[in-house]
């Protein structure tokens, strides 16, 4: 996220993947990309803790809390949000199937 390097978000990424952010907004695989790449909002750090991660069958939940702060049209917005994310195994790669944000 910090590189917003297109190519390696599509190939973390399911086709199928529903991407939900903290305010509630839901974005498709190809949405998250356009817009996590635009250059719009740019993030000046990320720290993850509390991180658990339970593997059932071949899928993947994980949680974790983010800390960061993002730069967006000269505006700087402190962020602390717990994420829930679910990981699907396709082939012999993990791919996100689904991410949901939360306020803290």
């Amino acid at each position: 996220m910090l590189k917003t390097d297109k190519a390696k978000f599509d190939a973390l990424c399911a086709e199928q993947m529903s991407y939900g952010h903290s305010a509630g907004r839901l974005e498709t695989k190809a949405e998250f990309i356009a817009a996590s790449t635009s250059g719009k909002t740019t993030w000046n750090f990320i720290t993850l803790s509390d991180a658990t991660v339970k593997v059932v069958g071949d899928n993947a939940i994980a949680r974790h809390i983010l800390t960061g702060e993002t730069l967006n049209d000269g505006k700087t917005t402190a962020i602390k949000i717990g994420i829930l994310m679910v990981w699907q195994k396709q082939g012999a790669d993990w791919k996100l199937l689904a991410r949901q944000a939360y306020r803290i």
